[in-house]
């Protein structure tokens, strides 16, 4: 299988993965469960890649999946010149401990 359900419908997973990554692009941090976290990874260093791709194609497909307008062009503009040289792995996961409601194992993600 390709990617997690999170105990989710299809539409509610994608609406929730995209305002996550939008918001991780737009802050550079953000605290979320380890089973989210690796998702959210994996669709920002998609997004970073379209960025230091900066063609007009890369930047209406990054339009039609992140929220926000200003996380588009904090993408293809800032994001886009300090990731430059890297070949990937633009996103760190720190494990931070258990939540004290459930136990369930959380992460800190941030732009490396």
């Amino acid at each position: 299988m390709g990617y997690r359900k999170l105990g989710l419908r299809s539409s509610q997973r994608r609406a929730m993965l995209r305002n996550a990554v939008t918001s991780l692009l737009n802050s550079g941090k953000m605290s979320t469960t380890e089973c989210r976290g690796k998702e959210i990874v994996r669709l920002a260093d998609k997004m970073i890649t379209l960025g230091k791709r900066g063609d007009l194609h890369a930047r209406r497909q990054a339009l039609a999946y992140l929220t926000d307008e200003a996380a588009v062009h904090k993408v293809f503009g800032e994001l886009a010149e300090r990731y430059r040289e890297r070949p990937g792995g633009y996103v760190r996961i720190t494990k931070t401990g258990y939540r004290r409601g459930d136990g369930s194992p959380m992460v800190l993600l941030e732009l490396v």
